[in-house]
Parts: C-alpha cells; sequence; structure tokens
C-alpha cells in the first residue's frame, strides 16, 4: 500500500476536522433548511472533493477541489449552527495545497460571500452581521497565508536537501578528479624522466659492445649509474601512486549525510570493484535518486545497494515513499540512462511499491 504525500494527510486532517463541525446536523442536534439525507449527501459530496483534491492527478485534483467549495457553500447555506462555518476555513487552508495563491484568495472573497447570505437570512443587524463577515474573513486569511507560509517552507527544506545532495555529489566527484589529475601528471613524468633515463641507458650499453678495455668499462659504470637512478625515480613513482583507492561507500555516504526527514542507507557488497567510469555513474546514480526522492517520494528512508558477480556490478535503490503507477523519467532519469548505458549496461525503474531503481554494468 503507497503512503500518503503531505496533500493526502492534509487533506485527511482537514476531513476528520469537518466531520466533527458537522456531526450535530448529520445527528439531529442541529436543523437543516433541507431534508437531513440530503444535507448528509451534500456533506458525502464536499469531503469526496477534497479527498479527491489531496489524492487525484492535477485536473481531477482542481476538478474536485471545486465541488468541495460549492458543496461546503450548500452545507453552510442550510444548516442552521454557526459551527459549520469551520468548513469555509478549511477550504481556504486546503486552496494552498491544489491552487495558486490568487485562486486561494477569490475562494476566501467566494466563501465571505456565503457567510453574508447565511447572517442575512437571520436578520442580524448591520453592525453586527458586518462583524461576523470580518471575523471570518480574517480567519481564513490567516489561515491561507500560515498555510501557505507552511508549505513553503516545506518546499524550500525540499530544494535546500536537493542542493545539499548535489553539492556532497559533486564534493565526491571533485575528488575523484583530483586523482585522475595527479595520476595523468605523474604519467607523464613516468614518460618524460624514464623514456629520457633508459634512452641514456641503452645507448651506454650499446657504446660498450663496440669498444673495448677501459673504455668499454667507463660506459658499463655509466650504464650502472643511470640504471640505479632509475630504479630510484621509479620507486618515488610508485610511492606517489600509492594513495589508498577511493572508498565507494563512503562516498555514497557522504552523498546522503545531513538531510533532514530522510535517512539514506548505503550497502556495498565486500568485493566489489569498480573502474572509475563506473564509480563516477554510480556516483551520479545516487545522487538522482537521493534528490528524486527528497523533491518527489515523500519517503523517510532510502536503501542504496551495490553488490558484484561474475557478470554484473549491480546498482539497486529503493525508498518507502509514494511510488507512482507509471513512472515517466525525467531529464535526470533519462540522462542516467544514457550513462549506463554508455558503460553497456542498462536501467530500469518500478514505481509499483514505493521508487525502485536499478542498473547494471557488465564487468569489462
Amino acid at each position: 500500500m503507497r503512503r500518503l504525500g503531505t496533500e493526502g494527510w492534509a487533506g485527511l486532517a482537514m476531513l476528520a476536522v469537518t466531520v466533527c463541525v458537522a456531526s450535530p446536523a448529520l445527528f439531529g442536534v442541529a436543523e437543516t433548511s433541507i431534508p437531513r439525507p440530503a444535507w448528509a449527501g451534500v456533506f458525502v459530496l464536499f469531503g469526496a472533493g477534497l479527498l479527491c483534491g489531496a489524492v487525484a492527478a492535477s485536473r481531477l485534483r482542481f476538478a474536485g477541489y471545486a465541488i468541495g467549495v460549492a458543496a461546503a457553500w450548500a452545507l453552510v447555506v442550510t444548516a442552521e449552527m454557526g459551527l459549520v462555518l469551520i468548513l469555509l476555513i478549511v477550504t481556504a487552508a486546503f486552496s494552498v495545497y491544489v491552487v495558486p495563491l490568487w485562486c486561494g484568495l477569490l475562494v476566501v472573497a467566494l466563501n465571505t460571500g456565503a457567510v453574508a447570505i447565511t447572517y442575512v437570512h437571520q436578520d442580524q443587524a448591520p453592525f453586527e452581521l458586518g462583524m461576523t463577515v470580518g471575523f471570518y474573513l480574517l480567519i481564513q486569511l490567516a489561515t491561507l497565508f500560515s498555510t501557505t507560509t507552511l508549505v513553503g517552507e516545506q518546499r524550500l527544506r525540499a530544494q535546500l536537501a536537493a542542493a545539499h545532495v548535489e553539492l556532497q555529489a559533486a564534493s565526491v566527484l571533485l575528488s575523484e578528479s583530483a586523482r585522475t589529475a595527479e595520476r595523468l601528471r605523474i604519467s607523464r613524468e613516468l614518460h618524460d624522466l624514464i623514456g629520457h633515463q633508459l634512452t641514456a641507458l641503452t645507448l651506454q650499453l650499446e657504446t660498450a659492445r663496440h669498444v673495448d678495455g677501459t673504455t668499454a668499462r667507463q660506459h658499463i659504470d655509466n650504464a650502472d649509474t643511470v640504471a640505479r637512478e632509475l630504479l630510484r625515480d621509479v620507486r618515488t613513482t610508485v610511492d606517489r601512486l600509492r594513495t589508498p583507492a577511493p572508498d565507494l561507500e563512503e562516498a555514497l555516504n557522504r552523498i546522503g549525510d545531513g538531510i533532514p526527514g530522510l535517512i539514506v542507507t548505503v550497502d556495498v557488497a565486500d568485493g566489489v570493484r569498480v573502474s572509475e567510469h563506473v564509480s563516477m555513474a554510480l556516483v551520479r546514480a545516487t545522487q538522482e535518486v537521493v534528490t528524486n526522492t527528497v523533491r518527489h517520494a515523500d519517503a523517510k528512508e532510502i536503501w542504496v545497494e551495490i553488490a558484484s558477480d561474475d557478470r554484473f556490478t549491480t546498482f539497486h535503490a529503493r525508498d518507502d515513499g509514494l511510488g507512482a503507477a507509471d513512472p515517466t523519467p525525467g531529464n535526470g532519469l533519462r540522462g542516467l540512462t544514457e550513462r549506463f548505458e554508455e558503460l553497456g549496461g542498462t536501467l530500469e525503474v518500478d514505481g509499483s511499491c514505493g521508487f525502485r531503481v536499478t542498473a547494471r554494468v557488465p564487468h569489462p
């Protein structure tokens, strides 16, 4: 079973509030101006509209929310109790999850009109009517803007977490790039230094072959000196190359460190040995998966596992988030697929239970 997202839980919480508010009218404690079964039917329509606005696809969400707002007006106008006006406050707050702010403000204005119609029918004095309508207008605005601020903070935290993941991945790749540059520099030194010395050694030995006596001995001594210098330079260069190989598990753990509300567990099996290009692909895969989880999955935990057999190195990532019945890869996943295909591998996604990414790269 897939977990609900933030909007889904908000919809359920608000729906629970509305049930409590409507209970007096539903159970006959408060009077309604239309038959009670009809009022209850409108309330069910209101709840279904909010729930649809919470969990449905984009167009259906708008339609569901619009139905919920219209049903709330009908409930308020036909119920003879002030408590039911809280339904309008609920619709104003929930607008933040479904429509832009200007639409939310329009809903508040229309809701305020429904409040005015309700109290006009009760023959209130103009001053009392103005105070009541103004009170509910201010409550709706306060709820709308506070919910907008809360949702904005949640989105900013998600963006900050995604930026953090990208920064950590860039740091890992930069470290690998620095090691690559150092290896390239050392290879050039080997070519320039050792190549020159080997040439000198060859010339000394070749000359010794064509002369006799003391002269030949001198060339042999020179060749011995060059060989000793060559051995010393080779040892020095090898010592420079003996830097610890990057720990893949440690590098991938760095990508998921410090993300609020998300636990990233990385498990690299013993015996996994990958080339520099495969290592970079695995870093990018982890970055993309964690970023997508932060932005879209509303997950609490993500697991990244890397294993190796006789033929393939396998990358498998899964989260406990929303998933997607028919996942459509974005630019990030498409680019990741191309990266693994360049290495002769494959990448597959599955959103049936959380979100899963599986990639395989053949051994060289």
